[in-house]
């Protein structure tokens, strides 16, 4: 269900996009977007960091997409939030020695130092492939395509990683004594 509420903004911008252009699916998303924060926010429930960026950048990307009447915005918008995810993984590891992918799934599982690193960098590259595929088919293919990838290859491409991840760890899981 918190995986639904999560897409649902991306759901509702595909929606729009078929129904209308893709400046009516721009404004919806930041729509979606703000009056999902705002339900979590309302319900006394945690906005967890990711939410706040991406918040921040759909308003950002979708608002200059509006503003100038320019497509080129919003079709950035996922490799920038990628490319932060991707950053932050790394930033997080080597500059202040805490391993993020850790932090989110430690208290579920226990596994060895080496394999959260070896995790945290795969989900780096991970975030790094999405956001130049973004780019390459923002740039090489049509609106349609690139409205198309965003939902449905973006969606299936990390649904793929995540079976590949949890393929590897649960070889790697440390059982409790």
């Amino acid at each position: 269900m918190k995986m639904l509420f999560d897409l649902l903004p991306v759901i509702l911008f595909f929606v729009a996009y078929k129904l209308g252009d893709i400046y009516l699916a721009t404004g919806v998303a930041i729509v979606a977007s703000v009056v999902q924060i705002g339900w979590l926010k309302l319900r006394r429930q945690p906005v967890d960091n990711m939410q706040w960026v991406s918040l921040g950048i759909i308003v950002v990307f979708g608002g200059l997409t509006l503003l100038l009447k320019d497509e080129t915005f919003i079709k950035w918008k996922p490799t920038v939030l990628y490319g932060l995810f991707a950053v932050a993984l790394l930033v997080s590891r080597y500059a202040f020695g805490r391993n993020l992918i850790e932090a989110a799934m430690g208290k579920q599982v226990r596994l060895p130092a080496p394999v959260w690193d070896r995790l945290n960098l795969s989900w780096t590259a991970f975030f790094a492939v999405l956001g130049v595929l973004n780019i390459l088919i923002a740039y090489r293919f049509s609106t349609d395509v690139w409205v198309n990838f965003k939902l449905f290859g973006s969606l299936g491409l990390t649904v793929l990683f995540v079976i590949g991840q949890a393929m590897y760890f649960s070889r790697h899981v440390q059982e409790d004594a």
